[in-house]
């Protein structure tokens, strides 16, 4: 079970990574105002979303503790990410506080991730 959950986790880890880095490589487009969400940016999400769940699964089936409060916090500011990357994804051009809220939010959910203990 630790080998499935290990696997996971890292899957869990390029998501955030795919999510973070679009981010990243729009930031200079953002301070002109062209930034956009990117295809990696909801994939990335998406992975995240699919492989949270899996894992607070996996450790509850494993009869580890999991944080329903902090789960239930790193949720809802994902869902919140999806569904603005999701509805504009389509933009040429993006709000850059929109697109800086984003950039916000994954960046509260990694040292959630990190910190919470």
């Amino acid at each position: 079970m630790d080998v499935l959950i290990h696997l996971f986790v890292g899957l869990h880890i390029i998501g955030i990574a795919s999510l973070l880095g679009g981010f990243l490589t729009q930031m200079k487009a953002m301070g002109q105002g062209t930034a956009r969400f990117v295809p990696a940016m909801l994939h990335g999400a998406l992975t995240m979303l699919v492989t949270g769940v899996i894992l607070v699964g996996l450790n509850q089936a494993d009869d580890q503790t999991v944080n329903n409060i902090k789960i239930g916090v790193k949720l809802a500011l994902l869902v919140v990410i999806l569904g603005l990357v999701y509805v504009q994804r389509d933009e040429e051009k993006v709000d850059k506080r929109l697109f800086g809220l984003v950039g916000a939010l994954t960046t509260a959910n990694i040292f959630i991730a990190v910190l919470w203990t």
